[in-house]
């Protein structure tokens, strides 16, 4: 499992994770953080793929592309590091899932012969399940990971979960087809010809009389169709889903959560941050976007205090009156921004218990959407303040642990 007693830099999780996941809430800008870390990576010399289970279009706009496929697509460095400043070697490619076709590809990987994937691939209870059941996505993206992992040739993997409570349902999804495999009755479905079936083939015909009842005969005769085509199969599914546990829980492997200030998006953040722990895992990075920045030290109390004081100020002149009530019009503002700042700091740290030891990196509010890699390249100098800038720009923004 990952040590939560260790800590991790962002520049540790470009440089050195193996698999980043970055989870979170709708709206809080968790693609956009998952496409900079590949792109930093990228840019450090590193074979980055960014991946999202998302079916939006969320990171084909974050990255200025058209559409993604389920197969990773390498971009062109000139479109991410049109100076060519990068350390050689680096390369970025990024995908969407598509839970159909990574399942059908499954499928005829693991059939024993192609009248077997055919059989499956035809099974009307197959294509439904491939397209719509519940859970389906979540166990799809841990085949595709368990994919990325293994053969795709990618020093970092940067996973984009869905946007809502079930984003972490794949650290679930392991063990839940493992429960499956070794299910009583699914075993009986699989195995109808061995012999101690026909000791309980009493009992599973009943029940197979039962849910033919409630959903009808031809839809339970294209399930029992479905498990037994599968027969010989269920081994391979079984030790890739034994190798995705060891994946998510090694030591290279990191957790990224990402968050706002919004009351609502904290409360998802604590929820995120709970889900990893309960895996005996760790927030590796703290990453909240669209913060208000604090303008200086002073704190608001003080800053509203100068400002009664100077409106209370006894000048003469209208000019000088003018610019009394300016100057405290000025410092009433600047207390409220930074009232706001403090606010959502405030609200922040209710997070930061559940995230231990975990840095945290604050993005700004920026004034366009982030739809290129212009707007990528802004965000990763906010993200990675230290990185050297080779445009001779300034990074803006307030950095990690700022």
């Amino acid at each position: 499992m990952n040590d939560p007693r260790v800590v991790h830099s962002l520049d540790d999780v470009v440089e050195h994770g193996s698999v980043a996941i970055c989870c979170g809430s709708g709206g809080v800008g968790k693609t956009t953080t998952a496409a900079v870390l590949a792109v930093q990576s990228a840019r450090r010399g590193r074979r980055a793929v960014v991946v999202t289970i998302d079916p939006a279009k969320r990171l084909a706009n974050a990255l200025g592309l058209d559409e993604l496929s389920n197969e990773p697509h390498q971009i062109d460095p000139a479109r991410w590091d049109p100076k060519g400043e990068r350390v050689e070697g680096g390369r970025l490619s990024a995908m969407m899932l598509d839970t159909k076709s990574t399942f059908d590809d499954l499928v005829t990987r693991y059939a024993a012969t192609p009248e077997q994937a055919q059989r499956i691939l035809e099974n009307s209870f197959y294509r439904n399940l491939a397209s719509a059941l519940s859970g389906t996505q979540e166990y799809m993206a841990m085949e595709k990971l368990h994919e990325l992992h293994e053969e795709g040739d990618f020093d970092l993997i940067v996973v984009d979960t869905p946007p809502s409570r079930h984003a972490l349902d794949f650290l679930d999804a392991p063990k839940r087809l493992l429960r499956l495999l070794d299910n009583r009755v699914f075993r009986l479905l699989m195995v109808p010809t061995r012999t101690y079936l026909r000791v309980a083939g009493a009992a599973v015909q009943m029940f197979l009389h039962t849910i033919s009842r409630v959903v009808g005969t031809e839809v339970v005769d294209d399930i029992v169709a479905f498990f037994r085509s599968f027969e010989g199969m269920e081994e391979g599914f079984r030790e890739r889903a034994h190798r995705v546990v060891e994946v998510l829980a090694q030591p290279e492997t990191r957790f990224v959560l990402v968050t706002s200030p919004r009351r609502d998006a904290v409360e998802e953040a604590r929820f995120f941050a709970a889900k990893i722990g309960d895996h005996d895992l760790a927030v590796d990075a703290l990453i909240v976007n669209r913060v208000h920045p604090r303008f200086g030290t002073e704190l608001s109390a003080g800053l509203r205090s100068r400002a009664d004081s100077l409106r209370e100020l006894k000048v003469s002149g209208r000019e000088a009156t003018a610019a009394r009530d300016r100057l405290s019009a000025c410092y009433a503002n600047l207390a409220d921004f930074n009232e706001i700042a403090e606010r959502e700091r405030a609200h922040i740290e209710t997070v930061r218990v559940r995230t231990g030891a975990a840095p945290v990196s604050f993005v700004p509010y920026l004034a366009h959407d982030v739809h290129d890699f212009e707007a990528l390249a802004e965000v990763g100098r906010i993200l990675f303040p230290d990185l050297p800038d080779r445009d001779g720009s300034e990074p803006t923004g307030a950095g990690p642990g700022q």
